[in-house]
């Protein structure tokens, strides 16, 4: 039988390779003439790198749902759609959680299968608060007062600054990219600015060098951040042993009393290169690695976190987790779709600066807007090197 390899790219953590390593290995033990052989980048990497250069390279690419535009107009992602089964869409559409099938679909194409799921949700150490006589925040406003009181934290790394923007501004109904000119109302845009800067404001600078990784290692190792109230989650930290204190997550707190919080759609889907060696096998294993069994066993056990809807309500999962999926389920399940046309992700980064800058000096609210919608415009001409 001839021999098959595959070459997959996913990003550096342990909610990412090491569930992969392990699909990967049973897979081979029931398929003993093909290797799949993972490899991983930076966080930041697999956000906003280049899909063309990864796809020349790897047959099994794991891509944010953002990069659909950019696989459609540069052609190097397999179109899964007329290759999977009517039972098999069904499957998917029926049991992923919230909208983690529906972003890889665009302009009907499907350009990956979900396999993880994930929003930005809150976190706390409840030895902290406990021991300091602290509540967990209900609404915004306790956020603030614990804030002051120097016990949050948040990443406020570019993209994740301007992902928080966006959520709260689909919180306060504010439609994202329906107007060509400008990303989102003003009115409600200077609103959410404001709400940034007055949490920001409250905290350290390190804030704007912290992406959601750095912010949980910072509180599983460290006695100085006792909540975050919105991060992209990682149940890692709340499996018992990871780190060296447990972390415990809850969905995000209400803006008011009538107004809940929505946070911004993440998680990931595994994609097939245009030029794999194997479209077939790639196909195969990327089924078995996004299907029900494996995601609520091998998957979500090795430290991934699925999904697949009845996963998230897996009593073994919420068992080992601290019940990590029944407390934030909710935050997948309202979650906002980011755009997804071509050249929009590097929009995330460029745009998360200017509110950083806003942010970190309070400037003018009318200016930060302006600049967000000069690179929103410039990306929808095909990047942001037009500015």
């Amino acid at each position: 039988m001839k021999q098959v390899s595959l070459r997959g790219i996913t990003w550096n953590h342990s909610r990412a390779l090491p569930p992969l390593v392990a699909t990967a290995q049973r897979f081979e033990e029931q398929h003993p003439a093909i290797r799949i052989q993972w490899e991983k980048r930076s966080l930041h990497e697999f956000g906003h790198a280049d899909i063309v250069t990864l796809a020349q390279n790897f047959d099994l690419l794991v891509i944010d749902h953002p990069m659909a535009g950019d696989a459609e107009a540069t052609g190097v992602l397999t179109d899964l759609l007329p290759l999977l089964s009517s039972e098999e869409i069904k499957d998917l559409q029926q049991d992923s959680l919230g909208s983690s099938f529906s972003s890889y679909s665009y302009h009907d194409k499907l350009y990956a299968l979900p396999i993880d799921a994930s929003a930005p949700a809150a976190s706390f150490r409840p030895d902290l608060l406990n021991q300091y006589g602290l509540e967990e925040p209900k609404v915004w406003a306790d956020v603030i007062s614990l804030a002051r009181l120097g016990w949050v934290r948040m990443p406020a790394f570019s993209a994740d600054i301007f992902l928080n923007f966006m959520g709260l501004c689909v919180s306060l109904g504010g439609a994202i990219a329906c107007n060509p000119e400008q990303l989102v109302d003003h009115e409600i845009g200077a609103h959410c600015l404001e709400l940034l800067h007055e949490l920001t404001a409250l905290m350290p600078a390190e804030i704007y060098r912290m992406n959601p990784i750095a912010l949980y290692e910072r509180m599983a190792s460290e006695e100085t951040v006792a909540y975050c109230p919105f991060a992209y989650t990682y149940s890692n930290y709340s499996r018992k042993g990871f780190g060296a204190n447990h972390v415990r997550f809850s969905n995000p707190v209400a803006m008011d009393r009538h107004t809940p919080m929505r946070t911004v759609l993440g998680g990931t889907g595994i994609a097939i290169s245009a030029g794999c060696k194997d479209t077939t096998l790639a196909l195969e294993y990327s089924l078995f690695v996004a299907g029900q069994t494996c995601q609520r066993t091998l998957y979500g056990i090795c430290g991934g976190q699925p999904a697949r809807r009845s996963a998230w309500h897996d009593s073994l999962l919420n068992q080992m987790t601290d019940e990590f999926f029944l407390r934030t389920v909710a935050s997948i399940e309202t979650a906002y779709v980011r755009p997804r046309y071509p050249c929009y992700v590097g929009l995330q980064e460029r745009a998360g600066e200017a509110i950083i800058e806003y942010s970190r000096d309070h400037g003018n609210t009318q200016k930060a807007l302006e600049q967000i919608d000069v690179l929103y415009r410039a990306s929808q001409r095909g990047g942001i090197q037009h500015v």
